[in-house]
């Protein structure tokens, strides 16, 4: 009889137990064929088990599996350097390799006070950067990453989120109102001579799936630069072609960060992070600030050359893009005149649809029952043998994220589910 059980803090979304999976398909120890359209929260890029990452983590195994990258250096993570820095930017050429979101965002605010000698990092509310302390106390995604443990890190400012949705305003005009409060906080709050850093997803992950107006983005880089401070790009979720570019801030016409921030669809579940800048800010860290005892394992760096390889061979940022708009348009037309729904809205395979009125307040009964609402429908969509996950800081968002492998014909079966899941809940 076991003696151990895992922590009841941990909440399962869903009943599932796997058996094994295959591309966009869970096979549960049920006997049901689950569509899996959360992909381990956007991990699983290349699909579950792609043969070729498979092939490349057991050839490896049979190598070396661990191999401290700051005692010996070995071949896959030099191969995955190399195959990574023919997606970075130009100019960003000195990587950092961690194993979670969680780690390489505090190795980035580690860099960015470093080579600055500030202290403040600014974030933009509703952006979700990790549980760890330093992550969670740059989380605004919701209370319930940073709640309980107090008292969070100082030197950390939030700035607000142009969202135009919830405040009721044009895109244009969101935009000039979150600057305007930008440049309120470095007048009221943050000094810009003691700002270091200004840390935002170009899309909103655990926040909402809410893509980053490019005004913004462009506007928060005009200012950084003037006040010498840097402009890190959490890319977490959104890189790796999961918006239709092979990262997120692509979308932003001309934009060049500072720091980029990688990590889940980068080895297909394999756990291994990065930061990313140039090698001028890189060196600006103290010795022996940057390391980890398993960062840049081989056995997830050789996944992470084998995945790279994959999404260009198989050309999986276009069907991204491609499926993406198919799945989108979808939605849209089979969840059309459903009034509950206020919002249906997604980039590539990075989908959301948004349940109740954003402009409600969040802690008041129609934010409550639109989170019940968008937790019932998710639900339902197990018993369509449709998984997705919600998300937002009331909770009242379904987010869809299927594989960048996806077909054609599994977007039209996972949109039919979907739509029938919604429509069962909102009729009943």
């Amino acid at each position: 009889m076991s003696s151990a059980a895992l922590s009841p803090a941990l909440k399962q979304a869903t009943p599932v137990v796997v058996d094994y999976a295959s591309g966009s398909w869970i096979h549960g120890t049920d006997g049901r064929d689950y569509l899996d359209f959360t992909t381990g929260i956007g991990v699983t890029s290349t699909g579950h088990c792609h043969p070729e990452v498979v092939a490349a983590a057991q050839e490896q195994c049979a190598k070396i599996i661990h191999a401290q990258y700051t005692t010996v250096m070995h071949q896959p993570l030099l191969a995955l350097t190399d195959k990574l820095g023919d997606h970075l930017p130009a100019g960003i050429d000195s990587v950092f390799y961690a194993n979670s979101g969680s780690e390489a965002v505090e190795a980035a605010v580690r860099l960015a006070r470093m080579a600055t000698g500030r202290q403040y990092i600014v974030t933009v509310q509703r952006g979700f950067h990790g549980r760890t302390v330093a992550a969670a106390s740059l989380t605004t995604a919701g209370t319930k990453f940073s709640a309980g443990f107090g008292p969070l890190m100082a030197g950390v400012a939030t700035t607000p989120f142009p969202d135009a949705l919830r405040l009721q305003m044009s895109e244009e005009e969101a935009v000039a109102h979150a600057l305007k409060e930008f440049d309120y906080l470095l007048a009221t709050r943050v000094h810009p001579d003691e700002l270091a850093a200004v840390l935002i997803e170009p899309f909103l992950g655990d926040g909402g799936y809410l893509a980053v107006p490019p005004a913004y983005l462009q506007g928060l880089r005009e200012r950084t630069r003037r006040h010498g401070a840097l402009l890190v790009l959490d890319e977490v979720q959104a890189g790796i072609g999961r918006t239709g570019e092979f990262w997120g801030h692509q979308h932003t016409a001309d934009l060049v960060p500072d720091v980029i921030i990688t990590a889940k669809g980068i080895a297909s579940g394999f756990p291994i992070s990065a930061i990313a800048a140039p090698e001028e800010i890189m060196a600006r860290v103290w010795p022996g600030s940057q390391g980890g005892t398993y960062g840049g394992n081989a056995v997830a760096a050789a996944a992470g050359v084998a995945t790279l390889g994959v999404i260009e061979r198989e050309g999986l940022v276009e069907n991204s893009r491609v499926r993406g708009g198919e799945l989108l348009d979808g939605l849209r037309t089979g969840l059309a005149g459903i009034e509950q729904i206020c919002d249906i809205r997604g980039t590539g395979l990075m989908l959301g649809v948004e349940f109740g009125d954003p402009a409600a307040n969040a802690g008041g009964p129609e934010a409550a029952d639109a989170a019940r609402l968008a937790t019932a429908v998710q639900q339902a969509c197990i018993d369509e043998d449709l998984l997705t996950l919600t998300c937002g800081p009331t909770g009242s968002i379904v987010r869809i994220i299927p594989p960048l492998v996806v077909t054609a014909e599994e977007v039209a079966t996972g949109t039919d589910r979907f739509v029938r899941a919604v429509r069962r809940v909102v009729e009943a």
